[in-house]
């Protein structure tokens, strides 16, 4: 009989049988994240399901992410119900300001190599970077999870991502997502897992590697996980005293499709509004005004990413007159290393609305909303109509280089 992929490997593991794409498998879990934007659901099921005791609540988290700070005396109960359901059952639950729960999943070591992490939000595919099979649930699968422990999946076909070369200076993770996000489209990978590989793997730091794996889901990725190696040992030095076991695939596994990426050959990209594969270069872009720029989110809010704008912005002369500039860092890790290192205080100097951590603007329920005709760059991952809280404005996604530029020049497209 062939190989396995990753995905396969860790899902026969945690399943306790011979798993292979296209199987129903049911899973034991090794953590589980409910952010305040699915929990409340997710409780009203458990209740509604005879549920009286949680299962396993040492591998359970919760977040306060989606409403940073509370939007109205309606999330603020939201947000009640989740502490006192926490409490009473001692589940770990990181408070508003904290943070964005897959970001903080990661920080503290809670997504290993070889391990099942999943999480009620799509962008649960994020611990992939980490040789995890992580994915996102709906509210009933995380009420499940906390009566039993436990998940069934459909156990995905691979597809194969080699990457080769190394990046241009200018060139940033984000270009490499949204390339595969063109190429694949909004549903080329639909209920697959993305399996990274190839000698270009090597020169991605772990951060690197989370932008790659939590764009997956925009491709309708089940999965976008990376093989373990030495950076992903030295990101989880001092982050977890647990043990973990990487997981590779064979070299005879089957995979459904191989696509090949030369990261020498790729240039900046920009994802067009409505839609995140309407991918261009971001040089043959036709130029539009900018008014407001977003650096952030669980894709763009880490310290490197605030390091790459933040450079442009200063080498570029500021922000151009009209463009606001909001930065919400993904982490309080995030925050105190900006502040530490005098990120944060550049950042003042340029003018920019610096709002707590969490979600921010990115989904719309907190934050600076933009207003109708607003064109908004944006370091994210969605850009449909609606998204950041108004239909009547338009944004625009690229990598926090390219998103500080545009808040230099008033412009997005044209000649880079």
């Amino acid at each position: 009989m062939t190989g396995k992929t990753i995905s396969e490997k860790i899902l026969s593991l945690k399943s306790g049988t011979d798993a292979r794409a296209g199987d129903l498998v049911v899973c034991d879990v090794d953590c589980a994240l409910g952010t305040d934007g699915s929990t409340p659901m997710a409780l009203d099921y458990f209740a509604s399901m005879g549920g009286t005791t949680v299962r396993h609540s040492d591998r359970l988290v919760f977040a306060l992410d989606h409403y940073v700070p509370p939007s109205s005396p309606k999330t603020k109960e939201l947000h009640r119900m989740m502490q006192d359901f926490a409490k009473l059952h001692g589940i770990a639950l990181h408070e508003a300001g904290e943070g964005i729960g897959h970001q903080l999943i990661v920080e503290t070591g809670r997504a290993l190599p070889g391990s099942l992490v999943v999480g009620a939000d799509s962008h649960a595919v994020t611990y992939g970077a980490l040789n995890s099979f992580a994915t996102g649930i709906g509210s009933s699968d995380l009420a499940a999870i906390m009566l039993s422990g436990q998940i069934w999946l459909r156990v995905p076909s691979s597809i194969r991502v080699t990457l080769t070369g190394l990046l241009s200076p200018g060139v940033y993770p984000k270009d490499i997502a949204l390339t595969l996000a063109g190429l694949l489209r909004a549903d080329g990978a639909a209920y697959q897992a993305l399996e990274f590989a190839g000698d270009g793997v090597a020169a991605l730091d772990l951060e690197d590697r989370l932008v790659l794996s939590n764009l997956a889901v925009e491709m309708g990725a089940k999965n976008g996980i990376f093989p373990a190696d030495a950076k992903t040992a030295a990101y989880l030095a001092g982050r977890t005293d647990r043990r973990f076991e990487p997981v590779a695939a064979d070299a005879d596994a089957v995979y459904a499709r191989e696509i090949a990426l030369d990261l020498d050959t790729l240039v900046p990209q920009v994802a067009l509004p409505h839609l995140v594969d309407q991918v261009v270069a971001l040089g043959t872009a036709a130029q539009a005004p900018v008014h407001m720029v977003f650096l952030g989110t669980c894709t763009g809010g880490r310290l490197r990413d605030f390091h790459q704008a933040r450079d442009v912005l200063v080498a570029g002369g500021g922000v151009a007159p009209g463009v606001q500039l909001v930065v919400t860092p993904a982490s309080r890790e995030v925050l105190e290393a900006m502040q530490a290192d005098g990120t944060y205080d550049d950042y003042i100097r340029l003018g920019a609305t610096i709002v707590p951590p969490g979600c921010g603007a990115c989904c719309g329920t907190c934050g600076v909303i933009p207003g109708d005709g607003v064109n908004v760059v944006s370091t994210a991952n969605r850009n449909f109509k609606g998204r950041m809280g108004n239909g009547a404005a338009s944004i625009y996604l690229a990598s926090p280089a390219s998103c500080a530029a545009a808040a230099v020049s008033g412009t997005i497209g044209g000649p880079s």
